[in-house]
């Protein structure tokens, strides 16, 4: 603040232009919406113009084309025509040290931010804030006038593979998705609880169990164990199949008997309860039964599957820089969470019983809702059930202000309702805390292995791939420090990128090709753009003692104004993108400010330049590298130098 004080003192403003809950420390352009504010109001046709007003009506702008800030003037809710009011707004408009005369463009007026306060205003807080430039912290406070009431508590489910299950298509969106809202969260000050809710537990575990016993290796499960498991899990269930078909035959024969030979049927009837008895399905169902029950060998086994499968889902997530705070799963609800949302939907008239089964009748508050199982004839709690126990024990232990829960668009009905059940049981505020942040399908995604979309291959790929492209310039490969290791962040970059390209609802397809080339919009671009910067940085041999004594007016080029004005959104773009929750807001202005910078190399020469020049141009460009180092980050991705 004492910075940008006298900064502003230098143009003429004695104080800092502060409206209600900004942080001009933190956002430039919050001091820029304030002082047009100021000017706005003394200007308006009315005495009871409310600066509130003005203020939210001025709105950043995605194309600098159309100035720094943008005024549509119906917003101000002023009873006059508002070609009218722009155009007297225009005429009354006073000088101003920070801002040019506004534009008149209809029913809008542009605003303009004069170049040299702005440079001197910019690039001085990204120097100084650094990593956390853009960033605001207050935003996740409970009392933002009183930080010691602490900060917002969130609980982010995602990812949620299934154990011994392919990493498939939706959790790969699931994990890209999350952690990037996670990131986001934690740079606006929240306090993030990442969570893993495994699907973990099932007759399917009982079908593994039965799966391991006949074909399960103790080195091949050690070495790869998501891996192995899956390999007995489509064995085992490829004899569960055969079984099936054979029994359904040998049902079909029992029919037949019985109209012919009472003794051949009661032979064949013995036969198929042998099949049955003997059949994968009634070993597992067996199995499972055992682990329900506590038996220890059973939950030992299983244990071991789970613990291992964490493990090695832990090296993959560190390569994409995730670390989860819990690992949770369907195994970890306890019973008499369970038992006591049951309990609430009886005593409140939420559930009935119908045909044995307890179903939720949820067309009173919406048709599209319709009616949702909780429980099964045979007494055994379905997915609902547990999802609802869950919720109450993540409150009882979080007490979290906000769960996210990112979870393919497939289960929409299903989250929708579990929240209403919540909400029917009284728990309405609980339910109102409770988010669920869907997305669309990968489409003509495949591996090596076939059919078995495990995250590893994805980006075993996906590295190969960028390996192959670095490869094709060998005087920039040699300068490579660990080719390998860059080839797979730049495959997860590439990966990431084309899943944050479009709006999360949306499909889009896997197409390896494109999303590994350094042309157009990808990942791989992004990551260029940034080494291109780290690499003026070195040439240059400038200390940040010399460029902390640069003279921005030198700044003055148009390319050199562009590229500040856009540095300057990043901030407005963060809170934009608190809004939106949507990657592709972060992305699409990345983008544009790379694109930016790409077409100034060739008037904003760093090496060869003079002396101050050199200086001016070289801090501009560090903080390029700083804005697009921070948002890549946020992002979830490893901006790399070289």
């Amino acid at each position: 603040m004492e910075q940008l004080t006298s900064t502003l003192k230098k143009f003429g403003l004695d104080t800092v232009p502060k409206f209600d809950g900004t942080y001009p420390d933190l956002n430039i352009v919050d001091v820029y919406r304030s002082h047009l504010t100021d000017l706005l109001v003394p200007i308006l046709p009315t005495d009871k113009a409310d600066p509130a007003v003005v203020y939210k009506s001025l709105q950043w702008t995605q194309s600098l084309d159309k100035g720094d800030l943008v005024l549509p003037v119906a917003a101000l809710r002023i009873k006059k025509s508002p070609k009218d009011l722009a155009q007297e707004l225009v005429d009354k408009f006073p000088e101003s040290p920070l801002v040019q005369k506004p534009v008149f463009a209809q029913m809008f007026l542009q605003f303009f931010f004069k170049p040299l306060p702005l440079a001197q205003l910019v690039l001085p807080a990204i120097l100084k804030q650094g990593p956390s430039y853009g960033f605001n912290p207050s935003l996740g406070l409970k009392d933002p006038t009183d930080p010691s009431k602490g900060k917002k508590k969130m609980v982010l489910e995602f990812s949620s593979p299934n154990i011994a299950k392919p990493f498939h298509q939706g959790h790969l969106r699931s994990t890209i998705i999350g952690a990037f809202l996670s990131n986001l969260y934690e740079a606006a000050g929240w306090d993030v609880i990442r969570m893993n809710y495994l699907g973990d537990w099932g007759k399917q575990y009982g079908v593994l169990g039965v799966g391991f016993e006949k074909f399960g290796n103790e080195d091949a499960l050690q070495e790869n164990p998501i891996g192995h498991l899956y390999d007995i899990y489509v064995k085992i269930s490829s004899i569960a199949r055969d079984e099936a078909e054979k029994i359904k035959a040998k049902e079909e024969e029992v029919k037949a008997t019985q109209h012919r030979d009472e003794d051949e049927a009661i032979e064949v009837e013995a036969e198929l309860e042998r099949m049955r008895a003997e059949s994968v399905d009634e070993q597992a169902r067996l199995y499972f039964k055992r682990m329900v029950d506590g038996d220890k060998e059973a939950l030992g086994t299983w244990k071991r599957f789970r613990d291992l499968s964490i493990e090695r889902y832990k090296k993959t997530y560190a390569r994409l820089n995730i670390q989860y705070d819990e690992y949770s799963g369907e195994s970890q609800i306890k019973d008499e969470s369970m038992d006591k949302a049951a309990k609430l939907m009886e005593e409140k008239g939420v559930s009935e019983v119908s045909d044995g089964a307890v179903l939720v009748d949820l067309t009173k508050y919406s048709k599209k809702l319709g009616k949702a199982l909780v429980k099964k004839k045979d007494g055994t709690s379905l997915y609902l059930t547990r999802d609802i126990g869950a919720i109450f024990e993540r409150w009882e232990k979080y007490k979290f202000d906000k769960m996210i829960y990112v979870v393919a668009s497939q289960q929409d009905l299903h989250l929708a309702q579990l929240f209403q059940i919540v909400s029917a049981i009284g728990e309405k505020e609980l339910a109102s805390r409770c988010q669920h942040i869907n997305f669309g399908l990968v489409l003509g995604m495949s591996t090596r292995k076939g059919t078995a979309k495990f995250l590893d291959d994805i980006l075993k790929d996906v590295g190969d791939k960028m390996h192959e492209v670095m490869k094709s310039n060998e005087a920039k490969y040699v300068q490579v420090e660990d080719p390998d290791k860059t080839a797979d962040i730049l495959g997860i970059s590439a990966v990431m990128v084309q899943d944050m390209t479009g709006k999360r609802i949306n499909n889009y397809e896997f197409d390896i090709n494109r999303m590994t080339s350094f042309e157009g919009d990808t990942g791989p671009y992004l990551q260029y753009a940034h080494a291109r910067l780290c690499s003026i940085t070195r040439k240059a041999q400038l200390s940040d003692e010399e460029i902390a004594t640069a003279d921005f007016s030198l700044l003055s080029e148009k390319h050199a104004v562009d590229l500040i004005r856009a540095l300057a959104q990043w901030p407005d773009v963060f809170v934009n993108t608190l809004r939106t929750l949507e990657p592709v807001t972060v992305l699409t202005y990345l983008f544009k400010m790379t694109h930016a910078l790409s077409s100034s190399y060739d008037h904003l020469q760093v090496v060869g330049s003079e002396p101050e020049k050199k200086k001016a141009r070289m801090a501009l460009y560090n903080c390029a590298r700083q804005v697009l180092n921070n948002g890549m980050r946020l992002l979830g991705l490893t901006p790399v130098d070289r």
